[in-house]
């Protein structure tokens, strides 16, 4: 029996197909290992207990700042249901709630606006800080005054003189309350707060 004829030219035909077959294979053995696997159970109950400690610390934000997130009406009117709630275990469901509420939610976005916060909080207490300083300079040293109008002529030398003697007066004498003498350094305070300007 005759062999089939096999040209040179049959040869070199038939072989890229066979390359072409074996290539696919691979490829094909490439995609399967490369497949994305979903989030194992443990991996999700981290992510949801995470949603529900941020839920917590956005529900525990003042009003005003709060309305500065961006959030979906259904979150804030989760949020506002999770502040009513006086029972223990409902409000436990309900943060549970607001964790799968927050899956959906811009997660950067809240981000940044927290962290404007956190930044705006912290500016708040540095300046709070200064001005408490300024003030019990001005309190217990003579001199703090002429210092502090020197760079700030934005303040009234009289009314702050008042104040400075009035919060000393306090201060010293055994006979007033503490409440009073606190009440003339808050008072001193909060002239300070309104009107110097800080760098």
């Amino acid at each position: 029996m005759n062999k089939p004829h096999i040209t040179p030219q049959t040869k070199a035909h038939t072989k890229p197909h066979a390359q072409q077959d074996a290539d696919q294979a691979i490829g094909d053995g490439d995609d399967s290992d490369s497949e994305i696997l979903p989030p194992s159970k443990s991996a999700r109950k981290r992510e949801m207990t995470a949603l529900q400690k941020l839920g917590e610390t956005l529900m525990a934000l003042p009003a005003d700042q709060l309305a500065q997130v961006p959030l979906s009406k259904g979150l804030r009117e989760a949020f506002e249901l999770a502040k009513n709630l006086k029972q223990r275990e409902a409000k436990r469901r309900q943060l549970q709630f607001i964790g799968k509420l927050m899956r959906a939610e811009n997660h950067a976005e809240i981000s940044a606006a927290m962290t404007r916060m956190d930044d705006d909080n912290r500016l708040f207490r540095q300046r709070f800080q200064q001005l408490e300083k300024i003030r019990d300079e001005l309190i217990d040293n003579e001199s703090a005054l002429e210092a502090l109008l020197d760079g700030h002529p934005e303040l009234d030398r009289q009314h702050l003189r008042q104040l400075i003697r009035q919060a000393r007066k306090h201060a010293s004498s055994k006979d007033q309350a503490p409440e009073k003498a606190s009440a003339k350094r808050r008072k001193l305070f909060e002239y300070l707060r309104e009107t110097l300007v800080l760098a």
